[in-house]
Parts: C-alpha cells; sequence; structure tokens
C-alpha cells in the first residue's frame, strides 16, 4: 500500500499536502470497501500485497470520494447520477478480478 497517497494525488491533480489527512481518510475506507466485496479479511492489504487491479480501483474510489465530498454524485467532471454509477461499476468490476468466490 505504499505510495497510495501520491497516486491518489496524482490521479487527482494536487500537488500540495493540504488535503493529505482528508485524502488518507478517503484511501482507508476504499481499502476497506475493496477488501469486503472482495470476501478478505480486515486489514489483508496491510499484509498482502495489491493486486494492479486492485489499487487502479481504489484509487478511482478514493478520487471519487474526494471529488464527491460536497454531495455531489459525479464529482467535478460531472454532476449527475450516471457519473457516479459509472465509477461504482468500474470499481467493482475491477474489484471482482481478484474477489474471492465463497459463500
Amino acid at each position: 500500500m505504499d505510495g497510495l497517497l501520491e497516486k491518489v494525488k496524482a490521479n487527482l491533480i494536487i500537488p500540495h499536502d493540504e488535503d493529505d489527512e482528508l485524502i488518507q481518510v478517503f484511501i482507508t475506507s476504499a481499502i476497506v470497501y475493496a477488501e469486503s466485496y472482495q470476501h478478505l479479511t480486515a486489514c489483508f492489504y496491510k499484509e498482502n500485497s495489491l493486486p494492479a487491479t486492485t489499487e487502479q480501483a481504489i484509487i478511482m474510489l478514493s478520487s471519487h470520494f474526494y471529488e464527491s465530498r460536497d454531495g455531489s454524485t459525479g464529482g467535478f467532471y460531472a454532476d449527475s447520477v450516471n457519473a457516479s454509477a459509472q465509477v461504482w461499476h468500474t470499481v467493482n468490476l475491477l474489484l471482482r478480478l481478484d474477489r474471492r468466490w465463497q459463500l
């Protein structure tokens, strides 16, 4: 999980450190979501490496949380339900690739 903050900031095009703490909260939330969606134990990614697809999903979801923190549905680029739904759909498709399929 090293470097996730820098990768999310690069994705958001944020050159300053003023929102690092906030972004880190969003990264943590995205990781928890990923672990739950993939049927992994809590804190799984603290002890195991992130697959590239899961890392990209976490970057996208963290960025979405940051861009939508004002309550908008689509973030900076589009305030529409479809834009928000597309983010979630794409994130879930990426996470599905490393999901543990079990009951």
